[in-house]
């Protein structure tokens, strides 16, 4: 009978594991160090974004010429700094004396700050389709499409 409950304890973890999802679980700042690295960390994350963001709005701006091969290249990155976010923004650090522009509902609304990343994901492959279609006139609204997601979580999870 023991053997039987064992058993049917392990299917249980075991199938609960399996029907989480990819979520991310947070963590709390272990200590001061830990909170400070965490911070450095998501914020050389949000600089890469920057950085490929940037080019992209100056075509989508009419400042620079568009380029197929830029606006793929970087929606590719972004799609991928995208798939990593959970993991550089999950250390919560609102306990430590940080300097951050995160704000604290960002842990609070864990489950919306992560359907705000899945839309920069989405935006992010839906450029990649389009920008493989080289056909110039999508391009405007694709990149519009990728800050519109940048700003959605600006709105509400970072200090201005």
């Amino acid at each position: 009978m023991k053997q039987v409950l064992k058993t049917g304890l392990m299917a249980a973890i075991v199938m609960a594991g399996f029907t989480s999802g990819a979520t991310v679980a947070q963590e709390a700042a272990l200590n001061e160090k830990h909170a400070q690295a965490a911070t450095n960390f998501r914020q050389s994350l949000y600089k890469l974004v920057y950085s490929n963001m940037g080019p992209l709005g100056g075509m989508a701006k009419g400042k620079i010429p568009f380029d197929q091969d830029v606006i793929a290249t970087n929606a590719m990155r972004l799609e991928q700094l995208a798939d990593m976010m959970s993991d550089y923004v999950k250390v919560d650090t609102r306990k430590f004396d940080v300097d951050t522009e995160a704000k604290d509902e960002i842990w609070e609304n864990w489950s919306d700050f992560e359907s705000k990343i899945d839309s920069l994901k989405t935006a992010a492959a839906n450029l990649q389709a389009v920008a493989a279609t080289g056909d110039e006139s999508k391009y405007a609204k694709a990149i519009g499409q990728v800050g519109a997601s940048c700003k959605s979580c600006h709105d509400d999870y970072k200090v201005d």
